[in-house]
């Protein structure tokens, strides 16, 4: 094997989405949401990021890192994606936490919390197409 083949092996490896993450893509969840206080600006995430209410980011129980979800607001079905870069709620009434943001684009922030629609659409960052991929399952999250 060349050197040259090797580090574009090495490089492909590394670029993959690891299997837990990927077998999530296409799994949706329903539940409660709620967003964070502006108290948490600057504060580090479980995965050691500076928390920032101005980034589209959000909490999970167990989501990797960097998996990319849509939350619909299902009172008025707005939509937006968000990253996974924390752990929480801490609460087992909520499913997910959005930044003041993320909240503010599906128009929850007067109310507080909002009925979600939360599905996986992406693995490290990365956005990828349900017409893309034979991995979208349309399975619940447990």
């Amino acid at each position: 094997m060349s050197i040259q083949t090797f580090f574009l092996l090495l490089v492909v490896s590394l670029s993959k989405p690891s299997s837990k993450a990927i077998e999530n893509l296409g799994k949706t969840q329903t539940g409660i949401a709620s967003y964070y206080a502006s108290s948490f600006n600057g504060r580090p995430t479980y995965f050691g990021e500076v928390f920032d209410n101005k980034e589209m980011t959000a909490a999970h129980p167990y989501l990797p890192h960097n998996t990319l979800i849509e939350v619909t607001n299902l009172a008025n079905n707005k939509k937006v994606t968000v990253r996974v870069n924390d752990r929480g709620p801490h609460t087992k009434k909520r499913v997910i936490d959005l930044s003041k943001s993320a909240a503010r684009e599906i128009g929850m922030v007067a109310s507080g919390v909002a009925k979600v629609l939360v599905k996986v659409i992406g693995v490290d960052g990365l956005i990828i197409p349900a017409n893309q991929s034979a991995l979208h399952t349309g399975k619940d999250l447990p």
